[in-house]
C-alpha cells in the first residue's frame, strides 16, 4: 500500500550543489553494474555525439556556456544522459581529435524525489553537482543557484523541460519555459559581466525500444489489467475501424480499447456520484477514438478541478501549469513553515496540523492521477499499431489501475529487455536572440520554447530506425 502522509513537517530546505569528483568516478565506475541490475535496459546507443563532443571543447576552453536540454520519456533517462557524457562524448572526442576534460554537466532535479527514493538520492544528486528545485513554485533559492552555474559552472547545466516523464517515446509533452528563461538570463547576466560568450541550448532526444517486440507480455499484462477492473473474457471486443496488420495485434488493440473505455467509464462515474462531474455530449460525428479522447481531455479537468477547488485554486494555464501549482499548494500544507519549532505546538495543534496534511496528501492523489494520462491521445496506437506503443499505452493504463487499488505504481512490470537511443540535436543559439528579450522578454521566451518543442519532435524516429 503507498505509505500515506499523515504528518505535516517542516518545509523543505534547499539541498545545495557539492559536486565531487570522487563521487562521480564511484558511480561512472558502478552505472553499468546497477543498470544492469536495476533496469531491462541491455544497451545505449548515442547518434550524433561528435556535436556535443565540440561543444564541450569550446565550453572548456571558456569560449561558450551551454544548457542541455533533453527529453524526459522514463525514469531510466539518467542512464542514457550518463552513457553520453561520460562514455560516447568523450570517445567521439577522442576519434575527433580533441582532448577533454573530464565530461561531466550539473543538472536540475525535483526536490520531491529524495521523499519517495530516499534521502541518500539526495546526497548522492547534490554530490553528483544537482539542483533540487521545487515544482510549481517560484523557487528564487534554487534558481538563483542554477543562474549562477550556468554562468560561472565547471560543467554545463542539464535539464528536462518537459518537467517530468510522460511514458512516451514518440510524444514530446508541451514543455515548460523555465530553461528558455534561464538560458536568456545566462545571457543577461553575461552581459552585464562584459563576457561575450554565446549561450547555447543543445536539444537531446532519448527513446526506448524492446529488443524482442514483446507481444506475449503485453497479452499477459492486458489480462491482468482485465482481471482486475472485472473484465470478462467473453465479453464483446471493440472493432478497429481500420484494418490493422495482423489477427493478434487487431485481437489486442480490441482488448486495449474495451479495457480503456471500461476504466474510463469507471472514472467517469466515480466523478459523476461523488464530485458531481458535468456529463459530456461527445458529437456523433466523431468517431470513437475522437469521443475517448475528448472524454478522457473532460475527466481529466474534472479530476484537476476537485483538487483546485479543494485548494482554492483558479483553473488557470495548461494542465501542466494547473498540475504544477496544485503540487505546490498540496506542499505547502505539507511541510509548513510555522513547523520549524514543533515544540511550540500542542498536542491539538499538531494534530490539526497533521490532518490538514493528510487531507492535502489525498487531493493531490487527483493531480496525480491527471499527470500519469495528460500526454494520453485517443489514436496514439491505432495511427502506429508498434509493439512499442502498445507497451507504453498498457504500462500507463497500469499505472492508473495500481493508483485505484491504493497501490504504488513504482518500480513498473518489465515487459522485455530493451534499448535506449540518445540523439543530440544542433544547438540553438540563444544569444542571437538577445535583441529579441530585449524588445518583449515574454515573446522571446515562446519563441524559444517553441522552437525547442519543435527541435525535441524532430529527434523523433521510428522505433526501426535504431
Amino acid at each position: 500500500m503507498i505509505s500515506a502522509i499523515i504528518r505535516a513537517q517542516p518545509p523543505l530546505d534547499f539541498i545545495p550543489e557539492r559536486f565531487n569528483p570522487w563521487v562521480r568516478r564511484f558511480v561512472r565506475v558502478a552505472l553499468p553494474g546497477w543498470m544492469r541490475w536495476q533496469t531491462d535496459l541491455v544497451n545505449i546507443k548515442v547518434n550524433n555525439a561528435g556535436v556535443l563532443a565540440k561543444h564541450y571543447a569550446e565550453f572548456q576552453a571558456g569560449h561558450s556556456r551551454l544548457i542541455l536540454a533533453f527529453r524526459h520519456p522514463a525514469p531510466e533517462d539518467a542512464y542514457g544522459m550518463a552513457h553520453l557524457l561520460w562514455k560516447a562524448v568523450p570517445q567521439s572526442a577522442v576519434q575527433m581529435g580533441k582532448k577533454l576534460q573530464p565530461v561531466h554537466s550539473h543538472f536540475i532535479y525535483d526536490r520531491g524525489i529524495p521523499l519517495w527514493a530516499g534521502k541518500w538520492v539526495g546526497w548522492l544528486c547534490s554530490h553528483l553537482g544537482g539542483v533540487s528545485i521545487q515544482r510549481g513554485k517560484l523557487d528564487l533559492v534554487a534558481l538563483k543557484a542554477a543562474r549562477k552555474l550556468l554562468v560561472n559552472g565547471k560543467f554545463p547545466l542539464a535539464a528536462a523541460p518537459e518537467g517530468g516523464n510522460n511514458g512516451h517515446n514518440e510524444i514530446v509533452s508541451p514543455l515548460e519555459p523555465g530553461v528558455p528563461q534561464l538560458a536568456f538570463w545566462c545571457v543577461e547576466d553575461l552581459a552585464k559581466s562584459q563576457r561575450s560568450e554565446p549561450v547555447y541550448i543543445v536539444p537531446l532526444g532519448i527513446q526506448y525500444r524492446y529488443i524482442n517486440p514483446p507481444w506475449d507480455a503485453i497479452d499477459e499484462l492486458l489480462s491482468q489489467l482485465e482481471l482486475y477492473s472485472g473484465l470478462s473474457s467473453t465479453d464483446e471486443k471493440f472493432v478497429p475501424p481500420v484494418e490493422l496488420p495482423t489477427a493478434q495485434i487487431t485481437n489486442l488493440y480490441g482488448r486495449l480499447y474495451r479495457l480503456a473505455e471500461h476504466l474510463l467509464s469507471l472514472m467517469e462515474s466515480y466523478y459523476y456520484q461523488i464530485y458531481g462531474l458535468e456529463q459530456l455530449d461527445t458529437p456523433e460525428a466523431k468517431d470513437a477514438n475522437a469521443q475517448l479522447a475528448l472524454r478522457l481531455e473532460h475527466l481529466l479537468n474534472g479530476a484537476l478541478a476537485v483538487a483546485e477547488k479543494y485548494f482554492n485554486l483558479r483553473p488557470k494555464g495548461s494542465v501542466i501549469d494547473r498540475c504544477r501549482r496544485l503540487e505546490q499548494a498540496g506542499w505547502e500544507r505539507i511541510f509548513r513553515e510555522d513547523l520549524r519549532n514543533e515544540a511550540a505546538l500542542s498536542s491539538v495543534e499538531r494534530g490539526l496540523a497533521d490532518r490538514i496534511a493528510e487531507e492535502a496528501d489525498l487531493r493531490m492523489w487527483h493531480m496525480r492521477l491527471v499527470e500519469s494520462f495528460v500526454a494520453v491521445t485517443g489514436r496514439y496506437v491505432l495511427e502506429k499499431p508498434t509493439a512499442d506503443r502498445f507497451a507504453e499505452t498498457v504500462l500507463l493504463m497500469t499505472d492508473m489501475v495500481t493508483r485505484l487499488q491504493g497501490k504504488t505504481p513504482f518500480p513498473r512490470p518489465s515487459l522485455g529487455k530493451r534499448e535506449a537511443r540518445v540523439t543530440v540535436g544542433e544547438p540553438i543559439c540563444v544569444s542571437d536572440r538577445w535583441d529579441d528579450y530585449k524588445n518583449s522578454r515574454r515573446k522571446a521566451v515562446a519563441a524559444l520554447t517553441k522552437d525547442l518543442q519543435g527541435a525535441l519532435e524532430g529527434l523523433i524516429v521510428d522505433s526501426g530506425g535504431f
